[in-house]
């Protein structure tokens, strides 16, 4: 007998278990006399076992209040609304530190362009690698689908990223023209990277530098996005003024002296070793506990 091959079987056995998994959600949903879902009316799905889910509460942020990414957030306006106008539109990564925005500025467009057909579908980063019954259940609707995976990024080793390259561009399927790809990662090149990998980039005859091999192959999976757009750490004023947004959200601004709030706020980044929107948010819900004296 030949040895089974375990590296291609466990694909398939993937694949039965999410058809089961979809088959037993329909099953128990008809059971339960869930109302039929009105998709018109439906702005955000998951996809989960071969089947669309939708979010009846989308975590919407409002654009507008994301301080500190305007060059960002414009260029990223400007390709959703090329792409609910029909036009060409481009997949796009949105990288770097945590708690700066990315999530929140996708799950932004929502409020911005889920009235002109803009739709969001959040997709994990296994079901990228198998697109097709995915593509086959948005190809023929009218809206306009951003499918969305959150924390995109691949471990040393993981080989698997190469078929996501085929996935985004190269496959021998046709792409629907109604759906990009938006996801948001720590990493600009979505893959570990070493200091070493510094050492193959040298200068060709003409002075050209050319980067290693290992250095090339990594880059060639953010390459198939074509927008990039950084979110990085805020400077101090940047971070202030995005505490100064959140303490009059929340109700704090003039419970105590701007440089007292200023200070807590900068002394909270400092233990978190992060200046970051999320950290500036926390960091006036903290303050207002204090001032309760919430335990």
């Amino acid at each position: 007998m030949k040895p089974v091959k375990w590296k291609r079987l466990v694909p398939r056995v993937e694949r039965v278990l999410r058809l089961a998994e979809s088959w037993l959600a329909r099953h128990v949903s008809a059971e339960d006399g869930a109302d039929a879902v009105d998709e018109s009316e439906v702005r955000a799905w998951r996809w989960r076992g071969e089947r669309l889910e939708a979010v009846s509460h989308p975590d919407v942020y409002p654009l507008d209040e994301l301080i500190g990414v305007d060059g960002s957030l414009a260029r990223l306006r400007a390709n959703a609304a090329a792409f609910v106008r029909g036009d060409p539109a481009l997949d796009v990564l949105l990288h770097g530190e945590r708690g700066t925005g990315k999530s929140s500025a996708v799950r932004g467009l929502l409020g911005e362009f889920g009235a002109r057909g803009l739709r969001i579908v959040e997709v994990r980063r296994e079901d990228l690698l198998d697109l097709g019954p995915l593509y086959a259940a948005l190809r023929k609707r009218p809206e306009c689908f951003v499918l969305f995976c959150d924390d995109l990024s691949f471990e040393e080793g993981d080989a698997s990223y190469k078929r996501l390259k085929a996935a985004l561009s190269g496959g021998i399927e046709a792409r629907p023209s109604n759906v990009i790809l938006v996801a948001t990662s720590n990493r600009r090149h979505l893959l570990p990277e070493r200091m070493s990998e510094n050492l193959e980039a040298h200068l060709d005859a003409d002075g050209q530098l050319r980067y290693g091999e290992t250095t090339e192959e990594k880059m060639s999976l953010s390459d198939r996005f074509g927008l990039i757009l950084p979110f990085f750490s805020f400077d101090q004023p940047t971070y202030l003024r995005i505490v100064d947004h959140h303490a009059r959200r929340l109700g704090l601004a003039g419970q105590l002296p701007d440089a007292d709030l200023h200070a807590r706020a900068l002394r909270f980044a400092l233990d978190r070793s992060s200046r970051s929107g999320r950290t500036a948010q926390q960091a006036c819900v903290a303050i207002m506990q204090d001032l309760r004296g919430d335990p």
